[in-house]
């Protein structure tokens, strides 16, 4: 192992203790209050989602890392990509640090159809992360033009499948629609 691999280990590893200490003090339990895990809940309309290691949303945490990976083709291509890997961790626990705030989870209750949304256990959020890692790796892997296309089938596989995906959850939390939030009700 080389002096750079250990560094990055260590930086990963104090940057997902630091996802969990802040998730935490935001509030966020460990595991839901049902008192059961589950590594996978696929019912979207379930109290469970959002409460379990994976969820059909684990679907557009794997996006975000197709994103993460274009930024840093964009932006930080001299970066090694352990460093890369790094910085990808770091935004999607941002992220996630942020999405589980009040303001976030009343917004998602309020403008989307995830209408008793509380925010995600530390369990889902490690999940979450899990696959943002994991997209930023396959989109590595697939290259530009691949991953685009991958990008693209699996938000049309989200819409189809849970009438959601991340760009329709970006589109509702800036500037949300009344007939595609009615549309997505329609599964509940």
């Amino acid at each position: 192992m080389t002096s750079e691999s250990k560094r990055v280990g260590i930086a990963l590893g104090l940057v997902l203790l630091l996802i969990v200490v802040l998730l935490r003090v935001e509030g966020r339990m460990f595991l839901c209050d049902c008192g059961r895990f589950a590594v996978w809940t696929g019912d979207t309309c379930s109290s469970q989602t959002s409460q379990q290691l994976f969820d059909p949303y684990s679907f557009t945490h794997v996006l975000h890392g197709f994103l993460f990976f274009w930024l840093m083709a964009l932006l930080f291509r001299r970066m090694s990509a352990g460093w890369q890997f790094c910085l990808a961790l770091l935004l999607e626990g941002a992220w996630e640090v942020f999405e589980n705030t009040r303001f976030v989870i009343d917004k998602y209750r309020m403008e989307t159809a995830a209408l008793g949304y509380q925010g995600d256990t530390i369990v889902n959020s490690v999940g979450d992360l899990t696959c943002a890692l994991a997209g930023f790796l396959l989109a590595r892997k697939l290259g530009l033009r691949w991953s685009l296309i991958v990008f693209g089938l699996l938000e049309l596989l989200l819409i189809l499948w849970i009438h959601d995906s991340l760009l329709l959850q970006i589109l509702m939390l800036v500037h949300p629609m009344a007939a595609i939030k009615s549309w997505q009700m329609c599964l509940q």
